[in-house]
């Protein structure tokens, strides 16, 4: 008995000593079990299995997240009454197949978040029975029946939408995973999920192995489900595209755009190459909006199951940066600038920026700031990063978001241009002098838009398109977007001789951009931006110094706008003020047609009426109008030969895709060198109730260059008080710390730094 019990002890010892070796030797070659542990735990991506243990505890305590998930229960709950729905697609944007499939996306994404936050096992059943349902319709389909898009998908007409699907359901499945038996599992990933990843991705090269907002999607969608699955092929397929995979690099997409030309693809490129070190993205902030939510959820679900990527210090944190220059790229009511193909009224409101609000404070330095857009937004994820914007607001840690005057440089390295925004009291003035941005760009070098408390006052027309509306073009984008919104005479900037920049051609303007000279704001009272273009025309430079300028003569600050062009050879000249609300007075006369013709026949100009034509009768010409209750004034420096022309969008236009938008054009013919000088004014109101107008005219006299140098640009503003403001703009030597002396009517001028005010 002893020798038996002796013998047993030693065994143990012997066993654990073993089993101790083993378990450290693991540990080596793998790394800390506690962590390979956590990821194997569902859920894992976005709202963890930790996070549900948090949110459980704090729900009916946290009001915007008990709002929130009483919102999207009440959703859900009304999707499961009504029944599982899933169609055979035949539709494009805004059809109902497509509608349908788009929808039950976003509630299997819900009611998977609802099963694990609730614990009622009705949602997973939901998830789980809409999911079988697609394992059984997907086996089965071909390409999508429209033929439209360069990749077509299978659940919708691009693979666009089916990488949209995925990257909701992905999540959706990783909620109900362990609900699942492991044969439910493998139905579903043999017949619906590695197909799904594969059509996407290998099936559909041309979409996939790219650097574009498409592709974003495509890497998150194949990585996301490559998390939840544990395959590792797909996640490395996501993070650095297909291997050994080479596409022909002079093919284009249906936006005209290269569909690889660099040959540069997957997860990690598309953050390296689109994203400026100051976080802006080169196709504008519409697409950059778009592009966030596959961005950020992708980004979530690698630092939760491989945070050795550390994904967000990725780029020295560009991702996190990226959602500050986004809000940033916003007018006073949230709605993004429409640079490039935009959408008016695309703001901050939307999901994907609800998603990167609350990712960027989770993840970020917990800016108070956020909270209060988050307060705006009133609703949250509810997921982890959810939790954490809800408890901030429920301590009252928030504090105003507040939008300054900004810089944010174009280009992987920032070297590409950029766009400068300036603000002073409610006027925002943005000037894009960025580069092409990709397919979606336009020719507009040296363009701007100008807003007052959220409103327009100089429009950027944007895109062309009637978003998922399936009546017009099936909700894609309109021929209109190429014969006019991008075409040059559509922006406010200079086009010469009717003709775009780059001739309107993607192959040369994707490989210029513009540059900046200067940006200053340190003065709260004179702002100043300024940059200039050398190769939108051939033999012709383009220098624009733009500033918003706040004085005490003036009721509101002003915008001065110096455009100096220099050509080797005599053009003519088209400067627009694309401006909102109705003529009040001009100090020109002019005629208008009976019959409305185009102004043009070609790069946008047949589609422009023409209203009105005159000849500028002094050395400054003044136009006036109303709009939104404020009274606008335009100042600008014309000679005689000048020609004033009321221009309208809407010309050769059958179906009325474009809006009926007014235009003033200044006409300059057979000039080589001109320097367009302007100031724009916001002043006075009008009340509708006791119909009394106050401060309806312009407070400025006259407006003079009186210095045009290579070196120097100097401009006198008088006001009707006989009160003269100069402002001198250095051409070439713009560093801060340079001193200048300049000579204007035997008066020396003397200051240190790009311009000079006073």
């Amino acid at each position: 008995m002893k020798i038996k019990l002796s013998f047993s002890l030693s065994f143990v010892i012997v066993s654990m000593l073993f089993l101790f070796s083993c378990a450290n030797e693991n540990k080596t070659q793998t790394g800390n079990d506690d962590e390979k542990i956590a990821n194997k735990e569902h859920p894992k991506l976005i709202l963890t299995a930790q996070g549900v243990k948090d949110i459980r505890a704090q729900l009916g305590t946290i009001p915007i997240f008990d709002k929130s998930l009483e919102a999207v229960k009440e959703e859900v709950d009304a999707e499961i009454e009504a029944g599982i729905e899933v169609p055979i697609p035949k539709d494009y944007s805004g059809g109902y197949t497509h509608s349908r499939h788009k929808q039950n996306w976003f509630v299997l994404h819900k009611a998977g978040l609802l099963y694990q936050i609730l614990d009622d096992e009705k949602y997973a059943k939901y998830v789980k029975d809409m999911l079988m349902e697609y394992e059984a319709l997907y086996k089965t389909l071909p390409l999508h029946p429209k033929t439209r898009s360069y990749a077509r998908g299978k659940l919708f007409w691009q693979c666009l939408n089916d990488s949209n699907w995925l990257v909701y359901v992905s999540q959706a499945y990783d909620c109900i995973y362990n609900y699942l038996t492991e044969e439910e599992r493998n139905k579903l990933e043999t017949n619906l999920f590695r197909p799904f990843a594969d059509h996407i991705s290998v099936d559909s090269p041309q979409f996939y192995q790219r650097v574009h907002n498409h592709s974003t999607w495509g890497n998150a969608a194949v990585g996301m489900i490559g998390l939840v699955m544990d395959d590792e092929e797909l996640i490395n397929r996501a993070l650095y595209g297909i291997k050994d995979l080479k596409l022909d690099t002079t093919k284009k997409d249906d936006d005209g755009g290269f569909l690889n030309k660099d040959g540069k693809a997957g997860f990690l490129a598309n953050i390296e190459e689109p994203f400026s070190p100051d976080g802006y993205y080169n196709e504008g902030p519409y697409y950059q909006r778009y592009a966030m939510y596959p961005f950020l959820v992708f980004a979530e679900g690698l630092h939760n199951v491989k945070p050795e990527l550390k994904i967000f210090e990725y780029k020295e944190g560009v991702l996190l940066k990226s959602i500050n220059a986004l809000l940033n790229l916003s007018d006073a009511d949230g709605d993004f600038f429409p640079l490039n193909d935009g959408q008016k009224g695309m703001s901050y409101y939307t999901n994907a920026l609800v998603t990167a609000v609350d990712v960027s404070y989770h993840f970020g330095d917990q800016d108070p700031g956020l909270l209060s857009i988050a307060k705006q937004q009133d609703k949250v994820l509810l997921d982890d990063s959810g939790l954490a914007v809800a408890l901030g607001i429920k301590n009252g840690n928030e504090k105003p978001f507040t939008k300054k005057s900004i810089n944010l440089s174009d280009g992987p390295e920032g070297k590409q241009g950029g766009v400068g925004i300036l603000r002073n009291q409610d006027i925002e003035l943005v000037f894009k002098y960025a580069s092409q941005g990709s397919s979606h760009g336009h020719y507009d070098k040296l363009s701007y838009s100008l807003y007052e408390k959220g409103e327009e006052v100089i429009q950027d027309y944007g895109l062309s398109r009637f978003v998922n509306i399936e009546q017009k073009g099936g909700g894609n984008y309109l021929k209109e977007n190429k014969t006019w919104a991008k075409q040059t005479i559509a922006h406010n900037t200079v086009t010469q001789n009717e003709t775009s920049h780059f001739t309107g051609k993607y192959d040369i303007g994707s490989l210029h951009h513009s540059d900046l000279q200067y940006f200053s704001s340190d003065n709260d009272n004179v702002q100043v931006v300024s940059a200039i273009e050398k190769n939108a025309y051939p033999g012709t430079t383009m220098l624009r110094t733009m500033a918003i300028i706040k004085d005490e003569d003036f009721e509101k600050p002003f915008v001065l706008d110096i455009m100096k062009v220099t050509s080797a050879t005599a053009n003519q000249y088209d400067f627009p003020f694309y401006y909102f609300g109705q003529v009040l007075q001009t100090n020109f006369k002019y005629n208008s047609p009976e019959i409305l013709k185009p102004l043009g026949s070609k790069n946008g100009y047949q589609h422009l009426y023409l209203e009105g034509s005159g000849k500028a009768s002094d050395e400054n010409t003044k136009f006036s109008w109303f709009s939104n209750d404020k009274f606008y004034s335009l100042t600008t420096v014309t000679n005689t030969k000048d020609e004033l022309i009321f221009a309208r969008i809407g010309a050769n236009d059958p179906e009325f895709n474009l809006r009926r938008d007014p235009a003033l054009i200044l006409r300059a013919k057979k000039s080589k060198n001109r320097t367009f000088v302007s100031v724009i004014e916001s002043h006075g109101s009008y009340s509708a109730v006791s119909e009394s107008a106050l401060n309806s005219k312009s407070n400025i006299k006259d407006i003079k260059t009186v210095l045009d140098s290579d070196a120097y640009t100097a401009i006198s503003i008088t006001t009707i008080n006989g009160k003269t403001k100069l402002f001198i703009t250095s051409n070439t030597n713009t560093s801060k710390e340079v001193k200048h002396n300049v000579k204007i009517d035997d008066k020396n001028y003397e200051w240190s730094g790009s311009y000079y005010f006073n």
